[in-house]
């Protein structure tokens, strides 16, 4: 039978990382490739335990709920984003399926065919699939180790009229850069001069190894309710739970959340529930200490084999948090090519070109270090270096 599906389906894409984790999956192959949180450090017994507080002490965890997200959680968010420098109200928040849900609901409601979306080239996959599943026009603006250029952010603001910019300024995925102050700066200026809404999205932020302070959020600085930020447990946490939020001016959050009734009602209320116990009763800032230490150890073991790498040409971004580094080969390299070749010899990596806007640079590759210890991450390493160096003998 023929399915009439409709004109919005031509737009979906399936996910370049998710495409890979299914192959990957079926054997026994070390993975750089997906953004995995690591398994042993899960929070198990305190999620034990807050999951069975929120079933036995409050039926209300087992009941439909507001489709903005249960109070006292939108009241514990406020307080923790306020520790940040971020000041604002549990009106202003929406609790959601995974800060990807605050991305799709955020295009639906803001979104016309055609609409234009500023970015930075390469910048998160699946934002880019939500954005061109409502067909609008991503545009990338150039960038550097400290953000967008200011002179292209403004000349294409003025070219091309977005209705956002999106941006991931801090431990980005795939790069893991980190914008610097001035930059912050400069992008919540231009937005004000020419009337356009920020999207800031940081599911890395609280993932920092460098022991000098990030800059602080976009958001934070915002004096003209511009900005949307938005972050997510998953990386925190445990990503099961789906505990994503998202703060930003009421008037688009009311939108919002009215689109968010019309997808899903709420978000899992046991969760959320489950939550609020957590974040009562656990000591969740020393537990994300844990995991910034862990993940910096892994990080120094994956930098230790890419310094050893004998290509002349072979670059990367040393992250200062977050989950990945961001690698570029000499410019005859096509990682897309060589991914097969690293399969075979048992070890996976994400190719660079599906995160990019535009002409994309098939010789950047992406690479996971918080999902494996520090003893695969040394054995898949050398298989890695191994495929590398023997493709550039062959170039």
């Amino acid at each position: 039978m023929k399915y009439g599906f409709s004109e919005r389906v031509k737009y979906l894409k399936s996910s370049a990382v998710r495409d890979i984790l299914k192959v990957i999956n079926q054997g026994n192959i070390i993975s750089f490739a997906g953004g995995l949180p690591e398994e042993s450090l899960f929070p198990i017994e305190a999620v034990d335990q807050a999951f069975h507080k929120a079933v036995t002490t409050n039926t209300k965890s087992l009941q439909y709920g507001e489709t903005e997200g249960v109070k006292e959680l939108r009241d514990l968010l406020a307080e923790r984003m306020k520790q940040k420098g971020l000041v604002r109200q549990a009106e202003n928040i929406l609790v959601t399926s995974g800060s990807q849900q605050a991305i799709d609901l955020f295009s639906r409601v803001m979104f016309n065919k055609g609409d234009v979306i500023l970015t930075e080239n390469p910048t998160y996959l699946a934002a880019l699939q939500v954005f061109e599943s409502y067909e609008t026009k991503v545009v990338a603006v150039d960038s550097d180790d400290d953000g967008m250029i200011i002179q292209d952010l403004e000349a294409k603001i003025a070219k091309f009229k977005p209705k956002c910019i999106y941006v991931v300024p801090t431990y980005s995925n795939p790069t893991g850069k980190v914008w610097s102050l001035e930059r912050r700066l400069k992008l919540l200026e231009l937005a004000n001069k020419y009337h356009v809404v920020i999207f800031e999205d940081d599911p890395y932020g609280e993932l920092q190894f460098d022991k000098e302070q990030a800059p602080p959020s976009i958001a934070s600085l915002d004096e003209n309710n511009l900005v949307l930020y938005t972050s997510t447990f998953s990386k925190t946490v445990v990503p099961a739970m789906r505990i994503g939020w998202i703060v930003g001016p009421y008037q688009i959050i009311r939108i919002m959340a009215q689109a968010k009734q019309a997808s899903d009602l709420h978000t899992n209320s046991i969760s959320q529930h489950a939550l609020v116990h957590l974040l009562k009763d656990f000591d969740i800032d020393q537990h994300i200490q844990t995991i910034r230490d862990t993940y910096y150890e892994r990080m120094l073991v994956m930098k230790e084999l890419l310094d050893s790498v004998s290509i002349e040409g072979l670059s990367y971004i040393a992250p200062k948090g977050g989950m990945f580094f961001w690698v570029s080969l000499p410019k005859e390299m096509n990682t897309t090519a060589l991914l097969d070749e690293a399969v075979k010899e048992g070890v996976a990596f994400v190719p660079g070109a599906p995160f990019y806007v535009s002409d994309a640079e098939e010789n950047t590759l992406r690479l996971n270090f918080t999902n494996s210890s520090p003893a695969l991450i040394r054995e898949g390493m050398e298989k890695l270096v191994k495929v590398l160096e023997n493709a550039k003998v062959h170039n």
